[in-house]
């Protein structure tokens, strides 16, 4: 990147957490470009600085601009800023790849693991795209994106590269958003995954009734689960203790601004799997993952009695009261 022009980023695409990406990075003085699927969306941002499919009501930077075009989006880009569901990754990226620069960092901002393969959104951009683990990039932390958009958050940004790391750092450092730097990215990633389930499981006990000490429970059972897995996948347990793991994780499970705990508070009156799935317009993916970390942790052998019991809930193998007894009524042990 030239040090003479500002860093330039592409968004993909202009949802929910990548209009909010779009906003921080253009209020930190990177020129963004966000791919919209839909040209109204794209018409909307170009003309009257708002996203009326996420936010209508928040005015967006004058300098960010909207294309549906992905080669328009891409061209000159620093920085690639992923934010699609995890599941669709890996076709997205095929379609998209032959418009990337030869220096250009992928960041990703996705939470999820592919089912199928269980492998990270990292792990799929190096394997589809080719590109070094040195320009791929992992944004986590708590990053409620309705947050983002009142100018509260924190987060994480992880490259197994420093320089890249720090280069990102700065393409989105702004007086509200400030991010750490970490080389964990496996930590992160695992992190960010993980407290998607446990999220879940949050949701449900709300939905439930079951008061602060069942969610105050689940969290710290559930970061213990984090851990184990993460750890055992190559992660540095302090990631897991941070802004990736702990923060992450009380974030999404305590906010009634999470989708997945949104997703399992609908669970938890009693609506099933598919009707919940109905009423939420967005990708929750927790949902979507919650096999794929489960067939990880028995690839690792890796106790994880949360994300078992979600799963099965899920997969309809078992009822939410026979996931709910499950949950509170485990065999005692010592804690670890």
């Amino acid at each position: 990147m030239s040090q003479h022009r500002p860093a330039r980023a592409a968004v993909f695409s202009a949802g929910s957490w990548g209009t909010a990406a779009a906003k921080i990075l253009a209020d930190a003085g990177t020129t963004v470009i966000a791919h919209a699927r839909r040209s109204e969306i794209a018409d909307a941002i170009n003309h009257h600085h708002r996203n009326p499919g996420y936010f209508p009501d928040v005015d967006l930077p004058a300098s960010l601009r909207a294309t549906t075009d992905p080669a328009t989006a891409l061209d000159g880009a620093d920085y690639l800023v992923l934010s699609i569901p995890s599941q669709s990754l890996r076709a997205s990226l095929a379609e998209w790849s032959p418009y990337f620069g030869p220096g250009t960092v992928i960041v990703s901002l996705m939470k999820g693991i592919e089912r199928g393969t269980g492998k990270r959104a990292s792990e799929v951009i190096a394997e589809v795209t080719g590109v070094s683990a040195n320009r791929i990039a992992v944004l986590s932390g708590p990053n409620l994106a309705r947050e983002i958009m009142d100018g509260q958050p924190a987060a994480t940004v992880a490259c197994p590269d420093e320089d890249a790391a720090r280069g990102f750092q700065a393409a989105c450092h702004t007086p509200y958003f400030r991010p750490y730097t970490s080389t964990d990215v496996i930590g992160c990633e695992m992190g960010g995954a993980v407290k998607n389930v446990i999220a879940l499981a949050t949701g449900i006990a709300h939905g439930m009734d079951m008061g602060h000490n069942a969610a105050a429970m689940l969290i710290t059972r559930g970061l213990s689960e984090a851990t184990r897995l993460a750890t055992a996948m190559g992660a540095h347990p302090a990631t897991l203790a941070g802004l990736s793991g702990i923060g992450d994780l009380v974030a999404t499970c305590t906010s009634p601004l999470s989708r997945n705990r949104t997703f399992g508070t609908h669970l938890g009156q009693g609506m099933t799997v598919e009707e919940t799935t109905a009423v939420t317009r967005q990708t929750t993916e927790g949902v979507k993952s919650a096999e794929a970390i489960l067939e990880l942790a028995r690839v690792h052998d890796v106790e994880m009695p949360i994300t078992e019991i979600i799963s099965a809930l899920l997969h309809e193998k078992a009822s939410l009261e026979e996931a709910a007894a499950a949950l509170m009524q485990r065999p005692p042990k010592p804690e670890r």
